[in-house]
């Protein structure tokens, strides 16, 4: 029997959970919970990093709390962000930037004019973002140079992992987010880099998911009266983690969605698929536990129905997530469609007023109810999901006889109701905490306790029981009837 802590964060929470690996089987244990979002300073949006690790520090001592011995840490986060240290002292330079802050869309356009997109598509493979990491290393560089002098650029789960005792490197799976890697070598694009000006000498080794990272430091083993732990590098991109443990068959084509705030979509290859068609449809090439390629579309996803509440409730509405799913539910289906993708949509602000907005301005209506408003986002997201795993299947050439959706997003059964409709193909939900599962099992990896993706894959399929959403004849029938329509109005 072995242990291992994982520490999850996501854009909006973060959790800590043991995993006890037990005769090839999981069981998961959560810990500690805390809550995880932007800080608005002077305009600009920040992590609290400092905060962050001492919800690690509580994480971790609430693991030990419960007297089960730790054979391993790892963290898991969000992509594209960062923070900078200084090489001598190991203090962060400022509070890492979040990526929704829009200081990089200029500096996006001011790369582009330089090495147009279809350029850093064919060096990298990944989808042009303007939260990606390049632009916000460039927009950083040129506000505060001073910052690159006698650095070092850690992606934040590696710096996070440094907080604990972990060594200054970064995991392969994240730094395939950066947008600044060499997907065919795995390493940093060094040519790309010395085009946009960036010092070398700031990015640090790059490190497979499921090696080893160091221990646990001589003064947190002091501070919680512990002996050193073992830290390794999981797939530290969460979806990398939230991928491996998908429970896929063990033959035949399969593709996934990872739901969270962000949904990804997509199937995991053997090697990059860069071509004029992936790149058209906006299609990413980010790294996978084992080597993989995770060939994936970025999606928003819970964050739209996050923003709505969030809005709603600063008005004195007091609405759950549950109310919102009946409100949707009870409301007309298929009247109203947004492009979840929607730039007005990415950044924290007023997300009802922008939906109603976006309706207006395609011509759908003007009077639109707060449960129009939810049932649009349910239904776009669903016919959204289904038109780019249609999408996937004609640039593979493959045909996927089901979806499986791991995370957080399972748990909304309307939304996996209605994409098995819209798809008209099973959807296979769960597990609920793929990354924190895939996490651990990375970590059981690391620590010689399994020996293979497909392995890690054998432990979930024992460990998860699994919920099948098939289609609703008449839903299926309606959406099929609007999806041109729906493609119209998303682009």
């Amino acid at each position: 029997m072995k242990n291992f802590l994982a520490f999850d964060l996501g854009a909006s929470s973060g959790r800590a959970i043991i995993g006890t690996i037990d005769n090839g089987r999981l069981a998961m244990q959560e810990v500690h919970r805390f809550a995880n979002g932007p800080t608005e300073i002077d305009n600009s949006f920040y992590w609290d990093y400092p905060r962050l690790c001492e919800e690690l520090k509580t994480g971790l001592k609430n693991a030990l709390a419960t007297g089960i011995k730790l054979d391993g840490i790892s963290i898991d986060t969000w992509g594209v962000d960062y923070v900078l240290f200084d090489k001598k002292t190991m203090q962060m330079r400022r509070l890492p930037y979040n990526y929704r802050d829009p200081r990089t869309i200029k500096a996006a356009e001011k790369v582009w004019q330089d090495i147009p997109q279809s350029q850093l598509y064919e060096y990298t493979g990944i989808q042009c973002m303007t939260l990606n990491t390049i632009y916000q290393l460039c927009a950083h560089y040129e506000e505060h140079p001073e910052d690159f002098e006698n650095s070092v650029f850690l992606p934040i789960p590696d710096a996070l992992a440094y907080s604990l005792g972990g060594n200054a490197t970064a995991e392969y799976t994240f730094c395939s987010t950066t947008n600044l890697l060499d997907p065919a070598t795995r390493r940093w694009h060094w040519q790309l880099i010395d085009r946009l000006g960036l010092p070398r000498e700031v990015f640090p080794e790059i490190v497979e998911a499921g090696s080893a990272s160091g221990q646990l430091s001589a003064e947190l083993c002091a501070q919680l009266g512990c002996e050193p732990i073992p830290i390794f590098k999981c797939g530290s991109h969460d979806t990398a983690s939230a991928v491996a443990a998908v429970p896929a068959p063990e033959k035949g084509e399969w593709a996934y969605l990872s739901a969270g705030t962000w949904a990804l979509l997509g199937a995991e290859l053997d090697a990059p698929c860069i071509t004029p068609e992936s790149e058209k449809n906006s299609i990413t090439n980010e790294g996978g536990v084992g080597g993989k390629i995770r060939f994936l579309t970025n999606i928003m996803g819970s964050w739209l129905f996050q923003e709505l509440r969030r809005v709603w409730n600063s008005e004195g509405k007091n609405l759950s997530f549950n109310d919102m799913e009946l409100m949707a539910r009870n409301a007309e289906p298929c009247k109203y469609f947004i492009n979840p993708n929607c730039a007005e949509f990415a950044a924290p602000g007023d997300m009802p007023g922008n939906i109603r907005k976006f309706i207006r301005t395609t011509g759908q209506g003007t009077d639109i109810s707060d449960a129009e408003v939810i049932r649009a986002v349910y239904d776009s997201l669903a016919l959204y999901f289904a038109g780019k795993i249609r999408l996937f299947e004609e640039l593979l050439q493959v045909k996927y006889a089901c979806l499986n959706v791991v995370g957080g997003g399972t748990k909304d059964g309307f939304l996996m109701e209605l994409t098995a409709s819209a798809l008209n193909r099973p959807v296979i939900a769960g597990p609920i905490e793929a990354t924190a599962a895939g996490n651990i099992l990375v970590q059981a990896m690391a620590a010689g306790e399994l020996s293979s993706l497909a392995e890690i894959r054998e432990v979930i399929r024992n460990s998860f029981t699994l919920k099948t959403f098939t289609p609703d004849a008449e839903a299926a029938g309606r959406y099929a009837a609007v999806a041109e329509n729906f493609r119209e109005i998303a682009g």
